[in-house]
Protein backbone atom coordinates (compact mmCIF):
# COMPACT_ATOMS: atom_id res chain seq x y z
CA UNK A 1 0.00 0.00 0.00
CA UNK A 2 1.43 3.38 -1.10
CA UNK A 3 0.43 6.66 -0.10
CA UNK A 4 0.65 9.61 -1.52
CA UNK A 5 2.31 12.74 -0.68
CA UNK A 6 0.54 15.81 0.85
CA UNK A 7 -0.20 18.63 -1.65
CA UNK A 8 -0.26 21.78 -0.28
CA UNK A 9 -1.70 24.30 -1.39
CA UNK A 10 -0.10 27.73 -1.93
CA UNK A 11 -2.49 29.84 -3.43
CA UNK A 12 -4.76 31.89 -1.62
CA UNK A 13 -7.56 30.32 -1.57
CA UNK A 14 -5.53 27.55 0.08
CA UNK A 15 -5.31 29.68 2.95
CA UNK A 16 -8.70 29.90 3.63
CA UNK A 17 -10.95 27.09 3.49
CA UNK A 18 -14.72 27.72 5.53
CA UNK A 19 -14.09 30.89 7.03
CA UNK A 20 -10.97 29.40 8.64
CA UNK A 21 -7.82 31.40 7.88
CA UNK A 22 -4.89 29.60 7.97
CA UNK A 23 -1.93 32.78 8.63
CA UNK A 24 1.42 31.21 7.41
CA UNK A 25 3.96 32.49 10.64
CA UNK A 26 6.73 32.08 8.30
CA UNK A 27 5.75 34.90 6.22
CA UNK A 28 5.33 37.18 8.84
CA UNK A 29 7.73 39.50 10.50
CA UNK A 30 7.30 39.22 14.24
CA UNK A 31 9.44 40.81 16.68
CA UNK A 32 9.13 41.55 20.68
CA UNK A 33 9.05 44.17 23.40
CA UNK A 34 8.65 45.65 26.47
CA UNK A 35 4.81 46.30 27.18
CA UNK A 36 3.70 48.65 30.00
CA UNK A 37 0.87 48.76 31.78
CA UNK A 38 0.97 46.51 35.39
CA UNK A 39 3.18 43.74 36.00
CA UNK A 40 5.57 44.98 38.22
CA UNK A 41 8.78 44.21 37.37
CA UNK A 42 8.16 41.30 35.03
CA UNK A 43 7.38 44.51 32.93
CA UNK A 44 10.61 45.83 33.12
CA UNK A 45 12.54 42.85 31.96
CA UNK A 46 10.42 40.58 29.66
CA UNK A 47 9.70 41.64 25.83
CA UNK A 48 6.21 39.98 26.30
CA UNK A 49 4.06 43.20 23.63
CA UNK A 50 3.86 41.20 20.08
CA UNK A 51 4.36 43.03 16.75
CA UNK A 52 3.25 40.95 13.66
CA UNK A 53 4.24 42.86 10.35
CA UNK A 54 4.00 41.82 6.71
CA UNK A 55 3.52 43.63 3.17
CA UNK A 56 -0.02 43.77 2.21
CA UNK A 57 0.30 44.10 -1.42
CA UNK A 58 2.93 41.10 -1.63
CA UNK A 59 0.82 38.82 0.70
CA UNK A 60 0.03 36.18 -2.05
CA UNK A 61 -1.85 33.94 0.57
CA UNK A 62 -4.49 36.48 0.85
CA UNK A 63 -6.91 36.84 -2.11
CA UNK A 64 -6.76 40.16 -4.25
CA UNK A 65 -10.11 41.75 -3.70
CA UNK A 66 -9.23 41.08 0.28
CA UNK A 67 -5.84 42.53 -0.15
CA UNK A 68 -7.30 45.59 -1.53
CA UNK A 69 -9.89 45.73 0.86
CA UNK A 70 -7.42 45.24 3.75
CA UNK A 71 -5.94 48.46 2.05
CA UNK A 72 -8.66 50.72 2.03
CA UNK A 73 -10.46 49.87 5.32
CA UNK A 74 -7.22 49.61 7.64
CA UNK A 75 -5.43 52.72 6.60
CA UNK A 76 -4.27 54.00 10.13
CA UNK A 77 -2.49 49.88 10.59
CA UNK A 78 -0.77 50.17 7.29
CA UNK A 79 2.75 52.16 7.51
CA UNK A 80 4.24 54.09 4.95
CA UNK A 81 6.28 51.08 3.37
CA UNK A 82 2.52 49.14 3.03
CA UNK A 83 3.29 46.78 6.10
CA UNK A 84 0.22 46.12 8.12
CA UNK A 85 1.16 46.44 11.58
CA UNK A 86 -0.60 44.38 14.54
CA UNK A 87 0.10 44.48 17.78
CA UNK A 88 -1.09 42.58 21.32
CA UNK A 89 -0.59 43.54 24.79
CA UNK A 90 -2.96 41.96 26.64
CA UNK A 91 -1.28 39.26 28.16
CA UNK A 92 2.28 38.92 30.60
CA UNK A 93 2.74 35.68 28.06
CA UNK A 94 4.82 36.01 24.82
CA UNK A 95 2.93 33.14 23.03
CA UNK A 96 -0.29 34.28 24.44
CA UNK A 97 0.20 37.66 22.84
CA UNK A 98 1.30 36.14 19.46
CA UNK A 99 -1.92 34.15 19.52
CA UNK A 100 -3.92 37.55 19.89
CA UNK A 101 -1.47 39.16 16.97
CA UNK A 102 -2.84 36.09 14.64
CA UNK A 103 -6.15 35.94 15.44
CA UNK A 104 -6.09 39.71 14.90
CA UNK A 105 -4.89 39.15 11.13
CA UNK A 106 -7.13 36.49 10.38
CA UNK A 107 -10.17 38.72 11.86
CA UNK A 108 -8.88 41.18 9.37
CA UNK A 109 -8.65 39.01 6.54
CA UNK A 110 -12.06 37.05 7.06
CA UNK A 111 -13.46 40.71 7.41
CA UNK A 112 -11.99 41.68 4.13
CA UNK A 113 -13.16 38.36 2.49
CA UNK A 114 -17.01 38.42 3.14
CA UNK A 115 -18.78 39.09 -0.16
CA UNK A 116 -22.00 41.77 0.15
CA UNK A 117 -25.07 40.27 0.57
CA UNK A 118 -26.32 39.71 -3.25
CA UNK A 119 -30.94 40.96 -2.67
CA UNK A 120 -32.78 38.56 -4.48
CA UNK A 121 -35.79 38.45 -6.68
CA UNK A 122 -37.73 38.57 -3.40
CA UNK A 123 -36.23 41.43 -1.80
CA UNK A 124 -36.26 43.78 -4.84
CA UNK A 125 -40.10 43.37 -5.36
CA UNK A 126 -40.33 44.49 -1.24
CA UNK A 127 -38.39 47.24 -1.53
CA UNK A 128 -39.99 48.37 -4.92
CA UNK A 129 -43.52 47.90 -3.29
CA UNK A 130 -42.15 50.04 -0.04
CA UNK A 131 -41.18 52.81 -2.31
CA UNK A 132 -43.88 53.16 -4.23
CA UNK A 133 -46.36 53.12 -0.99
CA UNK A 134 -44.17 55.79 0.66
CA UNK A 135 -44.30 57.90 -3.12
CA UNK A 136 -48.23 57.36 -2.37
CA UNK A 137 -48.38 58.17 1.33
CA UNK A 138 -46.10 61.71 0.43
CA UNK A 139 -48.36 62.52 -2.25
CA UNK A 140 -51.52 62.10 -0.30
CA UNK A 141 -49.97 64.00 2.50
CA UNK A 142 -49.27 67.15 0.46
CA UNK A 143 -52.88 67.14 -1.68
CA UNK A 144 -54.05 67.69 1.99
CA UNK A 145 -52.04 69.85 3.19
CA UNK A 146 -52.67 71.82 -0.24
CA UNK A 147 -56.12 71.40 0.29
CA UNK A 148 -56.20 73.13 4.03
CA UNK A 149 -53.94 76.13 2.65
CA UNK A 150 -56.50 76.79 -0.18
CA UNK A 151 -59.44 76.53 2.48
CA UNK A 152 -57.93 79.12 4.72
CA UNK A 153 -57.63 81.84 1.53
CA UNK A 154 -59.34 84.58 1.30
CA UNK A 155 -61.13 85.84 -1.79
CA UNK A 156 -61.45 89.56 -2.76
CA UNK A 157 -63.70 90.62 -5.30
Amino acid sequence: MTTSPRHTNTTAEGYIRGGQINVPIDRLTVSYSRSGGPGGQNVNKVNTKAEIRFHVQTADWIPEEARNKILQTNKNRINKAGELLVTSEVSRSQHRNLEDCLQKISDIIAEASQKPHEPTTEDIALRRARLEKRKREMLKQKKMNSALKQSRRVEFD
